[in-house]
């Protein structure tokens, strides 16, 4: 279990993280998110323990990382921001040298290598330099890095940066099947992550935790949610007719695709009162389908009080 406790740290007058308190337990994949200059790197840093927090604590696995450093971090596996490495290493090389840093010889190395290169895919280029791989393969190697020790806890910094949807889909994977036994934090940018692999999402800005909670309770925050979006095959006149059904708060009419939202009062449905009026009127539907919440929509709420 990672327990994070009051946790803060300041830059001068500037408090770049504030009290912030969570818990995440083996099983869960934690999305990390907030806006730039939010708090969540000095807040990975710290758990980490690349950073001493101003006040408060971190407990990785029991162990109290300001005090016991090396203990708690070799419990943890990080991918960092940019994934820093030796270009002029091949990438065999770099991960043997990561594994016998680790502690690992012999068979246990070249087994543990092997089980990594197998994992993130990295065989094509293990005799390359890593200076001369694509960001996407760079990435990989990071990953391979984090996870060479077979840790208990993985702190990922955007994990998927710089992959293609081949790539992403794979990363992904892996990281359900690690989160089987292990807990799995994951900074990212990207919305549709939290959507895709996480179990929980948990959102800063301006240093303060401002929502945490499951991605499906995320997207009920959305104005978005049980929305009803239709596409018309003919430019009927529907707005009228669809506003004056019940339980429908507002119309939104998206002039480029020709895509129509319909709105409904908060907490209620309005998808069976837009499928009867479609067929009393005998409109032809190229697409209708119900929204569950966009994320970024969300995001934009909870971290700039963006009103709907």
């Amino acid at each position: 279990m990672i327990q994070i406790s009051e946790l803060t740290r300041k830059f001068g007058p500037f408090t770049a993280v504030n009290k912030v308190s969570f818990e995440v337990k083996p099983g869960e994949v934690l999305g990390f998110l907030g806006p730039n200059g939010a708090g969540k790197s000095t807040t990975m840093k710290m758990i980490t323990g690349f950073l001493a927090p101003t006040a408060g604590h971190v407990k990785v696995m029991g162990q109290n990382v300001a005090k016991h450093p090396m203990n708690a971090q070799k419990q943890m596996g990080y991918l960092p921001e940019g994934a820093p490495s030796y270009g002029d290493m091949s990438v065999l090389k770099f991960l043997r040298f990561i594994g016998k840093i680790r502690g690992f010889s012999g068979d246990e190395l070249d087994q543990r290598i092997h089980k990594v290169v197998d994992q993130v895919a990295l065989s094509e280029v293990l005799n390359q330099r890593i200076e001369t791989l694509s960001k996407g393969f760079k990435r990989r190697v990071g990953i391979a890095q984090a996870i060479i020790h077979d840790p208990q806890v993985l702190i990922l910094d955007e994990p998927t940066d710089g992959l293609d949807p081949n790539q992403k889909h794979q990363v992904r994977e892996l990281i359900r099947n690690l989160a089987k036994d292990k807990i799995v934090i994951i900074s990212t940018h990207i919305l549709e992550e939290v959507s895709a692999v996480c179990t929980r999402a948990l959102i800063i800005s301006a240093g303060n935790i401002v929502f945490d909670g499951t991605p499906v309770e995320l997207a009920a925050k959305s104005k978005y949610h049980n929305a009803v979006s239709v596409k018309f095959s003919h430019p009927y006149e529907v707005k009228q007719k669809l506003e004056s059904l019940v339980n429908v708060y507002r119309i939104d009419c998206e002039d480029e695709s020709g895509l129509i939202t319909v709105f409904p009062e908060t907490g209620k449905s309005v998808l069976k009162q837009v499928n009867e009026l479609i067929h009393i009127q005998d409109w032809e539907v190229e697409e209708l389908h119900v929204e569950k919440g966009r994320l970024d929509d969300v995001f934009r709420q909870v971290t700039v009080g963006e009103v709907a």
